[in-house]
């Protein structure tokens, strides 16, 4: 088995799946604030940018019971230089959102710490936004001693940003920390710059041969001491070396007369890569690999740095994998991976993206409902989540922007179209609690007419009772071409499960049961999860 896809909250996973010193190499992009670039998009079926957007991080960032509980974690871990530096800030900070974000970070990073093996490596994604506060609790939790880079990734080539009285804006910082002194490190190259032997790193001799212009000072005075060419000191070689490398025109002087000694170099070969990286762009919607997702990274950047800190079958951990490039970017160079993300979306996004690219490929899927046993736990877990993953079965959009709270009893939207009318939808109403009624089949009802949509689709994870089915049965048809469909249609959770889906005109759905489902296949008595 390749790899593990999570679905929840990453604290939970790693606490609870994700054993001690597993890791070889843990990469992560948290978002920070729920900015809308933080969300997972849809379109509409006339390809426009649909208004159900999902902000998949949103109220996460906020200082509330939750970032409390983090905080207080963090003082209860018995790290006391993590406890130290979170005070220091909040007396700073204040208990705003920045500070809710350090406090959520900090308490994860400490789980990472502990999940990494004594060679692993962490590479933390950022923007300037809270780099530096990050630098202070990334210190306190690996130590001092093992910070290895600021990565400066220039993402872009150029930004407008005078209007906002600034410089453009186009690089993201990238912290690389190791868990001890005995970290996997595989030196890298990129190609030399064309410009190269015109600079006073390399030189073109009269033979035509590159050479690079090396010190001929010895270091720590440890060489011969003698004068050169009015220099005085300690030298790397002696005097008849020195003569000899003369005579075979090795030896070149600056414009002061300081010796330099002529090495030869094949200019065809890399150079070590450096701490800045502007040769690998950033995605933009003409890209060939970009999948809509606003924060995605190129698999170049992730292969870059999984070749660097790990080896072919080390385990890579995303426990922020978004639209799973990290894991895609593994399973390219042989290495295994686990994936974590809060929205089943998400985590069936990385899925469809890995079958595509990798068509014999199996993996675990942990956390996503299979059986009823498992939806149960998840309402009463989470309701929200719990309608975002009703909602992702009958391959809806999220409506309200995915956000919790009031909705109207709405969660989603089931695009289609008819020839009469152009785009049309059927409204999705979830509903996770033991006590259903006939009142909220009324409320579908009267929030279709509000609305002018022909559908409606009610999700209970417990069975309907006669009076529902009476007055959705009321609602009468909904007549499209050949297609009598009834308005307003209820199905159980066990049905989904089932495989049964809504009947929707000109759908993929239409009368039947779902055409891609999951097949599954036990080995090892678990269960692995080969998407088609």
């Amino acid at each position: 088995m390749s790899g593990t896809l999570y679905f929840g909250d990453n604290l939970d996973v790693m606490r609870d799946h994700i054993r001690d010193e597993s890791i070889d190499l843990i990469y992560l992009d948290p978002p920070f604030n729920a900015k809308p670039s933080y969300s997972v998009l849809f379109r509409s079926p006339d390809g426009a940018k649909s208004p159900s957007q999902v902000q998949a991080f949103e109220d996460t960032w906020s200082w509330n019971d939750a970032s409390q509980s983090a905080f207080d974690d963090v003082l209860r871990s018995g790290h006391s230089a993590v406890a130290d530096v979170l005070r220091a800030l909040q007396q700073f900070l204040g208990t705003g959102d920045v500070m809710a974000y350090l406090a959520m970070m900090a308490v994860r990073l400490i789980e990472m710490r502990r999940g990494l093996r004594d060679s692993g490596a962490l590479y933390l994604h950022c923007d300037p936004t809270a780099s530096h506060y990050l630098k202070l609790v990334l210190d306190a939790v690996f130590g001092v001693r093992q910070f290895r880079n600021e990565i400066v990734w220039q993402r872009s080539h150029g930004h407008y940003d005078r209007k906002r009285g600034r410089f453009g804006a186009v690089h993201d910082t990238i912290f690389y920390y190791s868990k001890s002194d005995r970290r996997t490190f595989n030196n890298l190259s990129v190609p030399r710059s064309t410009s190269a032997p015109r600079t006073h790193d390399l030189y073109v001799h009269t033979d035509g041969k590159t050479y690079r212009k090396d010190n001929c000072r010895a270091p720590r005075d440890r060489g011969a001491r003698y004068e050169w060419n009015g220099h005085g000191g300690h030298w790397r070689f002696s005097q008849g070396e020195r003569d000899r490398l003369i005579a075979e025109g090795r030896i070149v002087y600056t414009r002061t007369g300081m010796p330099r000694v002529l090495r030869p170099v094949d200019p065809r070969r890399g150079v070590p890569l450096q701490d800045i990286w502007s040769d690998i762009d950033g995605l933009n919607a003409g890209s060939a690999e970009h999948l809509g997702y606003p924060t995605q990274k190129p698999a170049a950047l992730l292969e870059r740095i999984i070749a660097a800190s790990s080896d072919p079958g080390d385990v890579v951990l995303d426990p922020f994998c978004g639209c799973g490039t990290t894991v895609h970017a593994a399973q390219t160079l042989r290495r295994r991976w686990l994936g974590i993300d809060v929205t089943p979306l998400s985590v069936n996004l990385i899925a469809r993206r890995l079958n595509a690219a990798f068509p014999d490929l199996r993996f675990n899927i942990q956390g996503i409902p299979r059986d009823m046993d498992g939806a149960r736990e998840l309402a009463l877990r989470d309701k929200h989540l719990f309608q975002l993953w009703c909602v992702d079965l009958v391959d809806a959009q999220p409506s309200r922007d995915g956000r919790k709270g009031a909705d109207g009893g709405i969660d989603g939207l089931i695009y289609f179209r008819t020839e009469e009318a152009g785009t049309r939808a059927a409204l999705v109403s979830v509903k996770g609690g033991l006590n259903v009624g006939v009142g909220q089949i009324k409320d579908l009802r009267a929030t279709m007419e509000g609305r002018r949509e022909p559908l409606g689709v009610f999700l209970t994870l417990t069975p309907p009772t006669k009076p529902m089915e009476r007055e959705a049965a009321s609602a009468g048809s909904y007549e499209s071409g050949p297609h009598r469909i009834p308005r307003i249609q209820i199905l159980t959770v066990a049905q989904l499960l089932a495989g049964l889906r809504p009947r929707i005109p000109f759908g993929p759905a239409l009368g039947a049961r779902r055409e891609e489902r999951p097949s599954r296949a036990v080995r090892s008595g678990v269960v692995s999860e080969k998407f088609s």
